[in-house]
C-alpha cells in the first residue's frame, strides 16, 4: 500500500502499474473509499480496453458494493466520455472509469467523476485520500451490501448525444472522406459509427480493440501518426483524426497530411464556437498557445488560464459558465454536450466547422488562426529532486514569470517557456512557443539543458 505521505491522485485520476506498484487489494480499498465519499446513490463503472481493465473493473465494483453502493456496469469497453455522459444523463450519483488514458499498456488507473459527469474537484480527491489513509471506509454488512446491474446502452446513448449537438445535415452535404486512426483504443466502439451516421466516407486504421496497443501506441503524436498522414494524402481524404487510449482526445490531420497539434485544432474550434457566441468565455491551460488570446479578442471574449489537467479546465468551465475549452494535447470541451474533453464530440464539431467554413482544413487553419509554433519534450527527474530543480531553474532564468502551474517564463512579448513536473510520471515537461519553429526549438533546447543540469 502507498505510504500516508503519497498522493494517490495525479493530474488526471489515480494511475499505477497493476500487479507491480499496486495490487487488487489496493483497488478494492480505494473503491471503498470512493463509495464512502459519495455516501448515497447509484454509481456507474466503465472500463477501457487495457489488458488489466477487466480485473480492475471487477475489483472496483466489489469495493463500491462493499461500501453499500449499488453499481451500474457499462457493458463492454466504453470511451471515457461515454461513461461520463451516461453519469450526467442517466441519473447516477457519480462514477468511476478504469483507464490510464494515453499511458503505456502496462499502466492503468481510476478516474472519479461527479453527478455532472465531470472529474471531481481537487479538494474532493483529497477527501477520498483522507478516507483511504485513515481507514475510514464504510463497509456494509450483509443486509446493506450493494448490488450490480449491467447498463447496455451507454455507447448508443453517447453517440446519440453527440449527434444531437451538431448540424448533421450540413455535414452530410459536404460528403467528407475521413481517415480515422483509432489506435486500438476505446473509440473503436463509438467514433466510426458516429462519423458514418453523418454521411461521411470512412477508412479506419488500428480499428481492432487491443490492450497491447500494437498499432502505434495509446498516445497520438506527430511521430506516431505517420501512417495516418500517408493514407490521407494517398487517397485524397478531406481529413484524418486519431484518438488516445480512452478516446477523450482527438488529434487531426489536414488534407495535405500535416498533423495539427491540439493548439491549432482547439483554436479553430474556439473561433468557430465563439463566433456564434460573441462575448463568451474560453478556458485553456497555461501550456496552450497565446493564439487563444488573439482569437478571444477578435470575438470579444475572455480567456481564463488554468493549471494543466482536464480536471482544472472542466471545473473552471463550469465555474465561469464558459463557452468552450481546449488543451494543447488535443482535448476539447464543448459544454452544450458535457463539460469534459471528448474525442468523438470534437470530431463531430470539427466536421461541422469545416462544413460551415466551406474550405479545406489547411485553408481554414491558415485563414482563421494566428500562427505560433510550439514544441515540447520531457526530462526524467527523480521525484525527490523536483522542488530543487524548480528552484534552480527559477534562480537561473530571467524574464517575467507566471506560477499558475510550474514556471512559465515570458522571454519576450511573443515567446515563452513552461517547465512543470508531470502529475502522472516521474518526469518534467518543457514547453516552448515562439513565432517561428526555429526560435521555439532553440528555446526548448536551451531549457532542456538547464533542467537536465539542475537535476544532475
Amino acid at each position: 500500500m502507498p505510504s500516508p505521505q503519497e498522493r494517490l491522485f495525479g493530474t488526471n485520476g489515480v494511475r499505477f502499474q497493476p500487479g507491480i506498484s499496486h495490487d487488487l487489494d489496493f483497488v478494492i480499498k480505494l473503491s471503498e473509499a470512493i463509495g464512502t465519499y459519495f455516501g448515497d446513490g447509484d454509481l456507474l463503472v466503465g472500463r477501457d480496453g487495457r489488458l488489466s481493465s477487466n480485473a480492475l473493473s471487477y475489483a472496483t465494483v466489489s469495493g463500491l458494493m462493499s461500501s453499500g453502493r449499488n453499481v451500474g456496469e457499462a457493458a463492454g469497453v466504453v470511451p471515457t466520455p461515454a461513461m461520463q455522459y451516461a453519469v450526467k444523463t442517466q441519473g447516477f450519483r457519480g462514477g468511476v472509469m478504469i483507464t490510464a488514458s494515453h499511458n503505456p499498456p502496462e499502466y492503468n488507473g481510476l478516474k472519479v467523476v461527479g453527478r455532472d459527469g465531470v472529474e471531481i474537484p481537487r479538494l474532493d480527491e483529497q477527501r477520498i485520500e483522507k478516507i483511504f489513509y485513515d481507514d475510514a471506509e464504510t463497509r456494509a454488512d450483509w443486509r446493506a451490501v450493494g448490488v450490480a446491474r449491467e447498463e447496455p446502452s451507454v455507447v448508443k446513448n453517447y453517440i446519440d448525444g453527440v449527434l444531437s449537438k451538431v448540424n448533421t445535415k450540413l455535414i452530410a452535404k459536404r460528403n467528407f472522406s475521413v481517415v480515422m486512426d483509432l489506435g486500438n483504443g476505446a473509440q473503436c466502439v463509438a467514433a466510426p459509427y458516429l462519423v458514418e451516421s453523418m454521411g461521411c466516407k470512412l477508412i479506419t486504421l488500428n480499428s481492432v480493440l487491443d490492450g497491447n496497443f500494437p498499432g502505434r501506441g495509446p498516445e497520438p503524436t506527430p511521430e506516431t501518426l505517420a501512417d495516418l498522414s500517408a493514407v490521407v494524402k494517398s487517397i485524397g481524404a478531406d481529413l484524418g483524426v486519431a484518438y488516445d487510449g480512452d478516446g477523450d482526445r482527438a488529434i487531426f490531420c489536414d488534407e495535405q497530411g500535416s498533423i495539427l497539434w491540439g493548439d491549432q485544432s482547439g483554436c479553430l474550434l474556439a473561433d468557430y464556437v465563439l463566433e456564434r457566441a460573441p462575448g463568451g468565455v474560453l478556458v485553456t491551460p497555461v501550456s496552450s498557445t497565446q493564439a487563444a488570446e488573439a482569437i478571444a479578442k477578435k470575438r470579444n471574449a475572455r480567456v481564463f488560464r488554468t493549471r494543466v489537467g482536464s480536471v482544472d479546465v472542466s471545473r473552471t468551465i463550469i465555474e465561469r459558465n464558459a463557452t468552450f475549452g481546449f488543451e494543447e494535447n488535443g482535448g476539447c470541451i464543448y459544454p452544450p454536450h458535457i463539460s469534459v474533453r471528448d474525442g468523438a464530440m470534437t470530431t463531430a464539431l470539427m466536421l461541422e466547422c469545416l462544413a460551415a467554413r466551406g474550405m479545406s482544413f489547411s485553408r481554414a487553419v491558415s485563414y482563421w488562426i494566428p500562427r505560433f509554433h510550439q514544441t515540447k519534450a520531457k526530462v526524467e527527474v527523480d521525484p525527490g529532486k523536483v522542488d530543487l530543480v524548480m528552484k534552480k531553474v527559477e534562480r537561473d532564468t530571467r524574464g517575467r514569470v507566471e506560477k499558475v502551474d510550474g514556471l512559465k517564463f515570458w522571454l519576450d512579448e511573443r515567446s515563452w517557456v513552461l517547465i512543470r513536473p508531470s502529475g502522472t510520471e516521474p518526469i518534467m515537461r518543457v514547453f516552448a512557443e515562439a513565432e517561428t519553429r526555429e526560435k521555439a526549438e532553440s528555446i526548448l533546447k536551451k531549457f532542456l539543458k538547464i533542467v537536465k543540469a539542475a537535476s544532475a
